[in-house]
């Protein structure tokens, strides 16, 4: 189980996140458009290094919902390869059981 502040500080990264998206994407816009002026296009530059590190992206790191495991990730489970398997042994997941051959 990984320790409860590294749960709660993805939570609040993904929080920071949704909050920051739309702001984030019209600066890029901005900053990527070719057709703008320089300065313009540096302003927004400025204007997108000012804002939280935090609230890009890339910081979300994916963990395990039922243990918080960060290695391992099933994204479409999202549960950790850990708890995939034990869930399949039970019989938790539709579809799913263990291989035997």
């Amino acid at each position: 189980m990984a320790k409860k502040s590294s749960i709660e500080r993805c939570i609040h990264i993904r929080s920071l996140v949704r909050r920051a998206k739309n702001k984030r994407d019209a600066l890029k816009s901005v900053i990527y458009n070719r057709k703008e002026e320089p300065a313009v296009r540096f302003a927004a530059q400025m204007k997108l290094a000012a804002l939280p590190r935090n609230g890009s992206a890339t910081r979300i790191r994916n963990r395990c919902e039922i243990t918080g495991r960060a290695r391992g990730y099933y994204r479409k489970f999202r549960i950790s390869r850990i708890m995939i398997r034990e869930m399949a042994a039970q019989g938790i997941i539709p579809g799913m059981r263990k291989a035997s051959w």
